[in-house]
Order: C-alpha cells, then sequence, then structure tokens
C-alpha cells in the first residue's frame, strides 16, 4: 500500500465519507429499540447494538459476494425491515411495562441484530468497493463504525425521548431503505428488464453485479417513498386499533 499515493488517500475519503452516511442507518435502529430501557440498560444496549452491527459486517465481509447473487435476498431482507420499522413507530415495547428490565434489553438487542443484519450486507458493499481490493483500507472502514454508531445511537436515544415525533421520521427512514431494497433486488430487477424495461438501466457488470442492472432513478426513488409511506400508514393504524376497540 502506498501511503503517498492520491489512490491511497481517495479511498480512505471514500470509506470515511460512506461510513459517516451509512452509520447512521444503524445508529437510528439501535436509537429507536433502547429508547424505552433505563438509562444503565440503555447504554449496554447501544455497546451490544453497535457490536453486533460491526460483527455483522465482517461476517459479511466474507460473504458478500455469494449473498448478492442469492435470488430474493434482498425481498426478504426488505420484508423483515418493513416488519421492524412498523413494530419500533407502533411502540408495541411500551406497551409492556411489567416485562422484566432483562427481558426489555434483550428484546432490544434482538431487534437491533435483525435490523443490521438486513442493511449490513449493503453498507460492507459500499466500503468494500471504496478500498478497491485493499484489504487495510476495508478493515479501516468496519472499524470506524465502531464509534460512529456508538456516539450515533446515544445522541439519537437523547433526542428520542425529547421529541418522541421523531420516532416517526427513523421508522420512515428503515421504510425507505426497505423500499429501495426490494426494487434493487437481483430477481426483481431480471423480471423488471423483461417486463418493465424503462424501470431498470444498465451498469458495468462486476463479481458483486454479474447481471449489469440496476433501479432507474425514478422508479428507485418512488418505491423509497412508496416504504416510508407504508411503514408510517401501517403503523398508524396498529397504533389506534387499541383505542379504537376500547371506544
Amino acid at each position: 500500500m502506498d501511503f503517498a499515493s492520491s489512490a491511497f488517500w481517495t479511498s480512505l475519503l471514500q470509506i470515511i465519507w460512506i461510513d459517516l452516511l451509512l452509520s447512521g442507518d444503524n445508529a437510528v435502529v439501535i436509537a429507536l429499540a433502547v429508547r424505552s430501557l433505563p438509562e444503565k440498560q440503555r447504554k449496554v444496549g447501544i455497546w451490544l447494538g453497535a457490536g453486533a452491527a460491526v460483527g455483522l459486517r465482517i461476517i459479511f465481509a466474507v460473504v458478500v459476494s455469494y449473498l448478492l447473487n442469492i435470488p430474493f435476498l434482498k425481498v426478504v431482507g426488505a420484508l423483515l425491515l418493513f416488519w421492524i420499522a412498523i413494530k419500533l413507530a407502533k411502540g408495541e415495547e411500551e406497551a409492556h411495562g411489567d416485562i422484566a428490565a432483562s427481558d426489555s434489553l434483550w428484546k432490544a438487542v434482538r431487534t437491533i441484530a435483525i435490523a443490521d443484519a438486513v442493511m449490513s450486507l449493503d453498507n460492507v458493499l459500499a466500503i468494500a468497493a471504496a478500498a478497491r481490493g485493499h484489504f487495510e483500507l476495508f478493515v479501516f472502514g468496519l472499524l470506524l463504525t465502531i464509534p460512529l454508531i456508538i456516539f450515533g445511537a446515544r445522541l439519537l436515544s437523547s433526542v428520542l425521548e425529547r421529541f418522541p415525533i421523531l420516532i416517526w421520521f427513523g421508522a420512515a427512514l428503515l421504510g425507505w431503505i426497505a423500499g429501495e431494497m426490494l426494487l434493487s433486488d437481483m430477481a426483481v430487477m431480471q423480471w423488471l428488464q423483461v417486463n418493465m424495461p424503462s424501470w431498470v438501466q444498465s451498469v458495468p457488470v462486476s463479481d458483486t453485479n454479474p447481471a449489469g442492472l440496476m433501479p432507474a432513478k425514478v422508479p428507485f426513488y418512488t418505491a423509497a417513498v412508496l416504504g416510508a409511506a407504508f411503514v408510517c400508514i401501517v403503523a398508524y393504524a396498529l397504533k389506534r386499533k387499541p383505542i379504537d376497540q376500547a371506544g
């Protein structure tokens, strides 16, 4: 590795920027999941959640090229993320105040782990692409996520406690990501290429994109907006249901 080369510093800056952008998603999930825990357990949940996020990224780093080629993987991931986002927005954990604290902590960590497993795949791919095959930069990118996620989650959990309305924005963000994942699944893009060719565009073929396809911009962002709206509408309807039944 030539530390004096412009390519090294370009890749390094790209990885830092990617981490700053993508670690926010994981921080949002952690902050939403631990917001109802006592202060001491909230800190433990944040550390465990950040550890799960980084651990999953390391695992995916080994098998990322194989996982991305599995048809409908992102479809399943998107559906899981929709479920998590709706559950977090609905605030289901708040309706069970009689649950033991330890159970609530591990429930939060479980929610974080599932969401991180879904989102870490794309995060690892972005860091791997920026590293351009340099293992040192790739490891640096993974390690950098630890303080970013922990700091971001602690800050966000405090903000969410003061401004609960922001919980809906966090859930909408997860729905946005799920909508993007749903449309960018390999099997979905191949189906669109045959049936709705204007919805996809060609890109250079690579190990992580053997089909050389990606969603067109308008359908891609439309799916993201619809995903965010879907989460908010369903969560709001489920949240109102007990009130309507009681009335």
